[in-house]
């Protein structure tokens, strides 16, 4: 019984369409099984002769319990990793039988996948060790269409990937670029929603003019964020086992672009220092990012991030969260459009933003992400008060 979903552990038999002695193709679902989510196939890695079947219909089996046999021809069993157990190791396989199950296992889990699944999602043992030789992630292959059984990608696949990128231009990934990726690939192991909502942004701006130090629009996006969080820190906690583990301290980054590449400093303690207090310290953390002199203590253990991707003329995004972060705020760029006043009886300008909160949908659910949203808008259009 393969893995069919992250919080899967059993499967129930609904459709047994072959019998002993059917010969079957690669990739060619040989049971139809049910989960409290959805009904899938059960595939087979190559083509071969039914062994034996050892469930039976309506019954329940657990993940990686032997669901049957397959006679497969050797040269498919090795090409698949599959060995017999140390007790029959000295046993003729002509017949391809197996004694043990396949020790193929899927190396990404999430949310239901097909057990036919190919591509990198499963992988030999060697396979991966030649991965690991050559420091590659799955996530770097996603492009490889695979030769081997049910599009599962093979190590002459991916040599053969290697030779045809010298025939491309290259150039050397920065130190930054790498970590941004890695932190981005284990970011994305999470099941991650965005939810967002237009904000009225006159408020903010008139605020803003009438300042002698003009704060920008992502510190006002961040303390908001800060206050909300200070007053309700469950949606920035983390879930850890069966526990969802609250931050001692709402510290909150914002994004700034350097060269190739993203930082994020931290400014500790957001939702307990005004505003205008917070300028002087986010401009100077600012400068810090762009000449890459960050100080150890405004980097890392933060709980959210504010990105101000509306400087790029962009008016919505889904930005990703950091690893160690449940939430990411992200505002757009403001453009003017029509608005129905009801004491005017007409349709006036304003000048509105999107504003999207990206989180891990384990901890949070839309609702909950909804609700912290509107109380972030609602500081938002009383700005005096940030």
């Amino acid at each position: 019984m393969p893995q069919l979903g992250e919080s899967i552990a059993e499967a129930t038999i609904v459709h047994l369409p072959f019998k002993v002695g059917d010969e079957i193709e690669a990739d060619q679902d040989v049971i139809e099984v049910e989960t409290q989510k959805a009904t899938m196939g059960v595939t087979t890695p190559c083509r071969g002769k039914i062994a034996e079947i050892l469930v039976e219909l309506q019954q329940s089996y657990p993940v990686g319990a032997v669901l049957g046999y397959l006679d497969a021809s050797a040269e498919d069993a090795a090409r698949l990793g599959v060995s017999a157990s140390p007790v029959d190791a000295a046993a003729p396989i002509s017949a391809g039988k197996m004694t043990a199950p396949a020790v193929i296992k899927p190396t990404v889990h999430g949310l239901p996948v097909p057990a036919h699944a190919g591509g990198i999602a499963f992988m030999s043992p060697r396979m991966k060790a030649r991965m690991n030789e050559l420091g590659l992630h799955s996530a770097d292959l996603a492009g490889i269409a695979g030769s081997g059984a049910a599009g599962r990608v093979t190590v002459e696949d991916l040599e053969d990937f290697l030779y045809r990128l010298d025939e491309h231009r290259q150039t050397k990934a920065s130190p930054m670029r790498i970590a941004i990726a890695d932190a981005m690939r284990r970011s994305w192991t999470r099941p991650l929603a965005t939810v967002g909502r237009p904000v009225p942004v006159d408020a903010m701006l008139n605020h803003r003019k009438k300042q002698s130090a003009k704060p920008g629009p992502a510190l006002y996006a961040l303390r908001a964020l800060a206050i909300a969080l200070g007053e309700n820190s469950a949606p920035a906690g983390r879930l850890v086992g069966g526990k969802i583990v609250h931050p001692k301290s709402i510290d909150v980054g914002f994004a700034v672009e350097a060269e190739d590449g993203v930082l994020v400093p931290v400014l500790r303690s957001a939702d307990e220092i005004p505003l205008a207090e917070l300028l002087p310290k986010y401009d100077e953390l600012v400068e810090l990012a762009r000449a890459r002199r960050l100080p150890a203590s405004a980097q890392g253990a933060s709980i959210a991030t504010v990105t101000n991707y509306g400087t790029f003329g962009l008016t919505w995004a889904t930005p990703i969260p950091l690893p160690e972060q449940t939430l990411v705020l992200g505002l757009g760029a403001g453009r003017p459009v029509p608005s129905w006043d009801k004491e005017k009886g007409g349709f006036v300008p304003v000048t509105e933003a999107g504003l999207t909160l990206s989180f891990d949908h384990r901890v949070l659910d839309g609702g909950a992400a909804g609700r912290l949203l509107a109380r972030i808008v609602e500081l938002l259009q009383a700005p005096e008060k940030l």
